[in-house]
């Protein structure tokens, strides 16, 4: 019972740590503007991470579809933080 207990502790204790070190955006910077081959209309954006690296972003429908990647139409959000949250979770 009690390396069970034990057990659960240290689990619980090294996911709390992994998700304290995970990379989070620190800050958004707006790019180039663009056209997509159908038409729609796009904003470029770079996100930079805790961890020092760099992540495109672009946004959809005067800014209301986040996607991540450059020119991306996947993995997107509505919101601008979620996705720079999950490109930085990526990096």
């Amino acid at each position: 019972m009690k390396r069970t207990v034990l057990a659960l502790t240290t689990t619980a204790l090294m996911t709390v740590s992994f998700c304290a070190i995970a990379a989070k955006p620190v800050k958004i910077t707006p790019g180039a503007k663009g056209v997509a081959s159908d038409g729609a209309a796009f904003r470029g954006y770079v996100v930079q991470c805790s961890n020092g690296k760099k992540q495109p972003l672009t946004a959809w429908n005067n800014g209301r579809k986040w996607c991540i990647g450059q020119e991306s139409q996947e993995n997107c959000s509505k919101k601008q933080i979620k996705a720079a949250k999950k490109a930085c979770k990526l990096s």
